[in-house]
């Protein structure tokens, strides 16, 4: 059988998936190399990222740049937790934890723009390649936030491993970053796919369905289960495309396509506020905006608009 025609007419260049493809190198196996750590730091252009809570430093005279010189970032706020997160050509990129309340106060200053992640992402406020490391440092300052204490005997725990772990000297345990596995699916029938919307999405706008992958489930399981609990539909095969790091505030997005095996809805009303079946050519109208219902897709820094792009480019088969 032939492909379905493509339809990429209006939709234009692919285009880059957020908190992806960044310059940054981990170098993870040097985080307990003493003297590699501080020539990293010593390097002329070595820089931080200051986070307060849910909120970021960019620095507008450097066209909203989020990594700062060590030095100036110093004199910006008092540093709380220090993070290293890698190098680029050798550079230490590190995240500085700030308090919220000096975050607010730093909104005042006219040569600073202090705004949270979700916004700068969607505006496109500083260059792609920065978003990642900023995602790195703001998934990592999050959990340091919310991991103070041994779950293991409660008592204090100290920062190793140049953040990228935990340890607690009482009783020897030690934690390590958290990551929240996320499936996110598209269920397809031939030349229609399934889309659903939230409450708290802003008006007209439709998405793939997710949710959280369960302890001792898979990838293809928690693709069909949470398909099934939502909407309704029940699906069988189940293909990966591709995931996506979504520091809101730690998420791994597992992007999926599922043949659906029904297509009568029942939607569960506590989950989404709608769904619906929709063709390819109008998934194409929701993804340039141009749908005369003015339905709309997520943005392009979504893995949802990448999954659904591919659909209605490759049509049914994405899923083989």
């Amino acid at each position: 059988m032939s492909s379905p025609p493509p339809l990429t007419s209006s939709l234009g260049p692919w285009p880059n998936l957020a908190n992806t493809g960044s310059p940054l190198d981990r170098v993870s196996e040097r985080r307990r190399d003493q003297a590699f750590i501080a020539s990293t730091l010593s390097h002329a252009d070595a820089r931080a990222v200051l986070i307060g809570g849910e909120t970021i430093v960019l620095a507008q005279a450097e066209g909203n740049d989020p990594f700062i010189p060590l030095a100036s970032a110093h004199k910006i706020a008092e540093i709380g937790e220090s993070i290293f997160i890698g190098t680029i050509e050798g550079a230490a990129r590190l995240g500085f934890a700030i308090s919220p309340d000096d975050a607010e106060r730093l909104k005042e200053r006219t040569d600073l723009l202090v705004t949270d992640l979700r916004t700068i992402a969607m505006r496109g406020l500083i260059a792609p390649q920065h978003l990642q490391p900023v995602a790195i440092a703001k998934a990592l300052l999050t959990w340091h936030s919310r991991h103070r204490f041994c779950s293991n005997c409660g008592q204090p725990t100290q920062v190793t491993e140049q953040g990228w772990r935990r340890d607690c000297s009482t009783c020897n345990a030690q934690h390590f970053p958290r990551t929240d596995p996320c499936v996110i699916m598209l269920a397809i029938d031939g030349e229609r796919c399934l889309l659903g919307r939230s409450a708290r999405f802003p008006a007209g706008m439709y998405s793939c369905l997710a949710g959280f992958v369960e302890p001792g489930e898979s990838l293809e399981e928690a693709t069909r289960r949470e398909t099934y609990e939502e909407a309704g539909i029940r699906v069988g095969r189940v293909g990966y495309f591709a995931s996506q790091p979504w520091p809101y505030p730690m998420s791994l997005m597992i992007g999926c396509f599922a043949q659906a095996e029904t297509r009568d809805l029942n939607i569960d009303r506590n989950e989404l506020e709608d769904a619906l079946w929709v063709t390819r050519e109008e998934a194409a109208l929701m993804l340039s905006r141009q749908h005369p219902g003015s339905l709309f897709t997520p943005p392009p820094m979504a893995v949802a608009h990448h999954i659904i792009r591919a659909y209605v480019e490759r049509g049914p088969d994405v899923l083989r």
